[in-house]
């Protein structure tokens, strides 16, 4: 497929959205493995960079500090690892549904995004206890060597960046295609419930 025919198409798209913590990579991971569904973790993309790379460097500029990575790059990134995606056959546009975690992570980004994703739904993963996001992330710091989560104050941080910046994209998709669910069941409850929705999407 070429560069032309990418730039047309307008990808169909499901996101997996929630605080940090949430079980976002969790069920991301696991609904990459299904045929048709195309599984991207921007942070994932961003951690997989190197020090010498310039989205590297800035990805770790911010990250150590809580913040998110300014927009530009960030979509920047996102179209680069899609195109490449695409273009060596692991993502087929026609064909598969683009399930999407840590991206668009605020509502510009969503805007910027808006003649690039036909989203059809977004999975709200939801926890009332922040201490108990805070304890998941501390857990995934030592198992996964994850620099951003190991700081307590850095954790907290991005926290307070998900409530003042993130949770923004609820509002921008609109309640209609919103599916909001408990993140403290266990990950195979949580994705039965997301699996029973997708059946029912209309693609």
């Amino acid at each position: 497929m070429s560069q032309t025919e990418l730039k047309s198409i307008k990808y169909r798209t499901i996101l997996l959205f929630g605080a940090p913590g949430s079980g976002k990579g969790t069920q991301g991971k696991i609904l990459g493995t299904i045929p048709s569904l195309y599984h991207f973790a921007c942070g994932d993309a961003f951690r997989n960079l190197r020090i010498e790379d310039r989205m590297g460097r800035l990805f770790i500029e911010y990250s150590s500090k809580g913040q998110l990575v300014p927009d530009e790059p960030t979509i920047e990134l996102w179209a680069r690892n899609i195109r490449a995606s695409s273009l060596d056959g692991k993502f087929n546009p026609t064909h598969d549904v683009l399930v999407l975690d840590g991206i668009p992570r605020n509502a510009h980004q969503a805007e910027m995004l808006k003649d690039t994703l036909d989203v059809r739904a977004v999975f709200f993963l939801h926890c009332a206890d922040m201490a108990k996001m805070i304890e998941r992330l501390q857990r995934r710091a030592l198992r996964e060597n994850r620099l951003d989560d190991a700081n307590l104050e850095v954790i907290k941080k991005r926290l307070e960046t998900y409530e003042s910046e993130t949770k923004q994209v609820l509002d921008f998709y609109g309640p209609e295609i919103v599916h909001t669910i408990d993140a403290t069941q266990s990950p195979l409850d949580v994705l039965r419930e997301i699996l029973n929705t997708i059946a029912q999407i209309k693609w």
